[in-house]
């Protein structure tokens, strides 16, 4: 049973161990899988990336790839039910649009804990979502 049941609940996951463990955090706080909502979000790729200049990648492929390697790692239980959904363009802002998009009452995600010059040049992912969420932000550390 979970504790503090949510009737919906977002994780974002980037295929990293702790975006795992933040579903398992997800999945005690619903009282069905199908109210947890997995969102992955793909970088958009610009026009002049190999790939796109050869016709050899395109988004709609890309996006077929994750979204297959993510129904293969939560196709067993407890993850059976899980709605998994793969978006593009700036993590925060995708996390936080679907967030509101699904009504969510909370999103769990993990924080990787750059600090200094890594955060400052890479941005952080959780902070973003922090400040654009609609509804609480519960922040995993390691």
């Amino acid at each position: 049973m979970a504790w503090f049941p949510k009737k919906s609940v977002v994780v974002p996951v980037d295929f990293s161990d702790e975006s795992i463990k933040a579903v398992d955090t997800g999945l005690q706080l619903i009282a069905n899988p199908v109210d947890l909502h997995v969102i992955h979000v793909l970088a958009e790729m610009v026009a002049t990336e190999p790939g796109i200049v050869w016709d050899l990648v395109d988004d709609e492929s890309r996006r077929q790839h994750a979204l297959d390697a993510l129904k293969e790692r939560f196709s067993k239980p407890p993850y059976r039910g899980v709605d998994i959904q793969v978006d593009f363009g700036d993590p925060g802002h995708q996390i936080a649009d679907f967030a509101k998009k699904v009504a969510a009452d909370l999103i769990v995600l993990p924080s990787h804990g750059r600090t200094g010059l890594a955060r400052l040049l890479i941005g952080s992912v959780a902070e973003r979502v922090v400040r654009l969420a609609h509804c609480p932000v519960l922040v995993l550390r390691k």
